[in-house]
């Protein structure tokens, strides 16, 4: 009974030492294939355009990589940027043939550099650094951004402070310009108030002026009536009495002549009747008075 229980335990015990055993071996499987790592120190890179820069790698922990198969590629692209392999570089893609160096003074410690020269805005991207040894593959990725010297050294920051301050100093100027102006404005409006005010003082002294004139010339206009009256008067008086002088003087003077002149040849008939004599002298005068008036103007005759 004995054997039939040792018999029984070892045959019991034995799947499970195979199945340890495979454990075992995978784990240690697993363990070799996970010490070989590719660390990146900088996972992104900035350069300005034209520069070189360097992609840095390193195996970890740190072994030599002279042997091993050392790839870098651009991650969306279907060529590689550098092939290395045994000491060789192999084919790379067409625009960075003889732009990319791999820095082989570091590969016996582990370092998997690779500079590429004269960057330009066509290298931004991400780089993948593979590496092969044996069974073994690892790989990091390294972020390149290529930009000129001016976005270089712009941040988002400054750019915000730059158009704040941008804005204030526009603000300045411009509220420094108008005040100016308001100045200018407000100077020019006194000028104008003051020409007015002279201009609006010399028009009220020549208004004044004006009246004086018009009272004097009122004053003038009342005298020289007065002085026309004066005038006048003395004359009329002066040609009336002349009137009635030329008047009196011609009857005195022209009265006899003419009633003798005009005197009519009496028939015998007539002779003998003196009252028919009397009468016919004044109808004769009365008929035509130009005869007693011959040396009178005209104005005394109208």
């Amino acid at each position: 009974m004995d054997f039939t229980s040792r018999s029984r335990h070892s045959s019991f015990s034995h799947p499970w030492r195979t199945l340890l055993a495979h454990l075992m071996s995978m784990h240690l499987l697993h363990l070799g294939s996970a010490q070989l790592t590719v660390v990146a120190p900088k996972l992104h890179v900035t350069a300005i355009i034209g520069q070189d820069v360097v992609l840095r790698c390193h195996l970890s922990p740190s072994k030599d990589a002279w042997s091993s198969e050392i790839r870098w590629f651009l991650n969306g692209s279907t060529g590689l940027v550098h092939h290395y392999q045994n000491g060789f570089n192999l084919e790379q893609m067409e625009e960075y043939k003889g732009r990319t160096e791999l820095l082989r003074n570091g590969l016996s410690n582990g370092n998997l550099d690779l500079l590429i020269t004269a960057v330009s805005f066509a290298d931004s991207g991400s780089y993948i650094c593979a590496v092969q040894d044996g069974d073994d593959y690892a790989e990091a990725v390294v972020e390149l951004e290529v930009s000129d010297h001016f976005s270089q050294n712009i941040h988002p920051w400054k750019v915000a402070l730059a158009v704040v301050v941008t804005l204030l100093v526009g603000s300045l100027v411009i509220i420094a310009f108008l005040h100016r102006k308001q100045v200018a404005l407000r100077r020019e409006l006194k000028r104008s108030d003051a020409k007015l005010g002279t201009q609006a003082r010399k028009l009220d002294s020549r208004a004044v002026m004006l009246k004086k004139h018009v009272a004097e010339l009122g004053i003038q206009v009342v005298k020289l009536e007065k002085d026309c009256k004066e005038i006048e008067e003395p004359s009329r008086r002066a040609l009336g009495d002349g009137l009635c002088l030329a008047v009196t003087t011609g009857d005195e003077l022209h009265g006899p002549q003419i009633a003798q002149d005009n005197k009519p040849t009496l028939s015998p008939s007539q002779q003998g009747n003196p009252q028919q004599d009397q009468e016919e002298p004044v109808s004769l005068l009365s008929e035509n008075p130009a005869v007693l008036e011959p040396n009178l103007p005209q104005e005394a005759l109208s």
